[in-house]
């Protein structure tokens, strides 16, 4: 008979916090090597509180992809933060390795979150000095990382 690995079913009050992180945002691991999960994936949730964002980072090697679950958000990427696009309930987002980037949310009154995968088991977030773009505080209506925008 053939052996069969198992089926993993990770309910929300098993989620760590315990991974790598981003300030202004909250992730938090589902499928990890750290969580006894043998997968060539990661997979967990992020989310952004109202009127916050995240500072800037990239993921190194990985590509990331997430499916937007709840509210609205504002993604800046490139070598200023000069592109920008906006993703709500409903959305796939794609980030290619390498790119330096931050999610804004707009909203005063409603997080956002996203299911995210990662292309390797371990999440990766490089975490970049807010210098990194000069406009990142303008082009994020000079919103606290921490607080409201």
């Amino acid at each position: 008979m053939t052996a069969y690995p198992p089926i993993r079913v990770v309910s929300p009050a098993e989620f760590v916090e315990g991974t790598a992180q981003t300030q202004g945002s909250l992730r938090l691991a589902a499928i990890a090597p750290a969580m006894g999960a043998e997968s060539a994936l990661w997979g967990g949730l992020f989310e952004v509180r109202p009127g916050a964002r995240t500072g800037i980072h990239h993921h190194g090697e990985q590509q990331t992809i997430a499916y937007v679950l709840q509210g609205i958000c504002e993604i800046r990427w490139g070598a200023q933060g000069e592109f920008a696009a906006s993703a709500k309930a409903g959305d796939f987002i794609h980030v290619p390795a390498w790119l330096p980037h931050m999610e804004i949310n707009p909203s005063a009154s409603e997080a956002f979150r996203w299911v995210v995968v990662r292309s390797t088991p371990t999440p990766i977030v490089v975490n970049l000095p807010d210098d990194t773009w000069p406009s990142a505080r303008a082009n994020a209506n000079e919103g606290d990382p921490n607080g409201v925008v």
